[in-house]
């Protein structure tokens, strides 16, 4: 399954100044209805699936698949339709909040390393460490609580160490077999508008809204220039960030689902082969398995 559009073309290339009004909210429809919609998600969904199955008995590699946006970019959703076809036993998601108090007392990896994807399977991540050069760095209040010595404290210089931390150790993940790939859901001004009122207006959905929200979309500018210099100094060529639309949610998710299928179609994965001594050990089986009967 693929679609009439090219990933490369919403891939960010790092080292590069990047400005964020100038990538679309919106794209034209990539579905003609409703129901072909449906099929061609379910078509990725699919081949997800399948991709995964392999990537599990290959037990050689890992994808993690990272997502980040503003409040009500759609990264539950998209984590939600595009992953739900995967078996769960290759599967494992995880959304990160406000640290602990524990978490605050370890070093700004620390808590999601603990829940990198082990071989053979793939980890999505709801936010993620990058909350620690984003939302950290729009409200310095938060910094004050991570009891950094007070020499290893020092914005803007903190900034870029992390960046350089960051990059490192995605780098290093690569080297033992875990491909990374990074989605930014970008979605307007507007229309996060429309959707956090959307939130108070449905009964069933006011508890994804708290005044938090608010207080995030009052530093709109902040973000969008906390995210701009993100993806310009981590966006690689083994772990790239994507823009992704995001206004259109049946766009975002098809483009999303086309993101990790390619990911995954890159990736050098096989089923294993049975050794010369296994395949002795599965005659032998078969002769003993055809001469029993019930």
């Amino acid at each position: 399954m693929d679609l009439n559009c090219k990933v490369k073309d919403f891939r960010v290339e790092g080292g590069k100044k990047i400005d964020l009004s100038r990538w679309p909210t919106n794209i034209p429809p990539l579905s003609d209805s409703k129901a072909d919609y449906v099929e061609k998600l379910a078509k990725f969904r699919e081949e997800i699936a399948q991709l995964q199955s392999v990537l599990y008995a290959h037990d050689r590699y890992s994808l993690l698949v990272i997502f980040q946006g503003m409040d009500s970019a759609g990264k539950g959703g998209a984590i939600k339709h595009v992953m739900s076809g995967v078996n769960p036993q290759g599967c494992q998601v995880f959304n990160f909040g406000p640290p602990s108090t524990e978490e605050l007392d370890h070093d700004f990896l620390w808590r999601t390393n603990r829940c990198l994807p082990e071989r053979g399977r793939i980890g999505i991540f709801d936010r993620s460490y990058y909350e620690e050069v984003l939302v950290v760095r729009v409200h310095p209040e938060i910094l004050a609580k991570q009891k950094l010595p007070q020499e290893f404290c020092n914005p803007p210089k903190l900034w870029k160490e992390r960046y350089q931390d960051i990059s490192n150790v995605e780098s290093y993940l690569h080297r033992n077999g875990t491909q990374i790939v990074k989605i930014f859901l970008l979605v307007s001004r507007e229309e996060q508008r429309k959707r956090l009122l959307a939130r108070i207006d449905d009964p069933d959905k006011n508890w994804k809204f708290t005044l938090n929200d608010l207080t995030s979309r009052s530093r709109w500018d902040d973000y969008q220039t906390a995210f701009e210099e993100c993806f310009e100094n981590t966006s690689s060529k083994t772990s790239p960030w994507y823009v992704v639309p995001a206004d259109d949610k049946r766009n975002a998710r098809l483009l999303v689902s086309h993101i990790i299928v390619e990911t995954l179609r890159a990736m050098p994965l096989e089923f294993p082969r049975a050794t010369p001594e296994h395949l002795q050990e599965l005659e032998q089986a078969k002769a003993i398995l055809e001469k029993q009967s019930d």
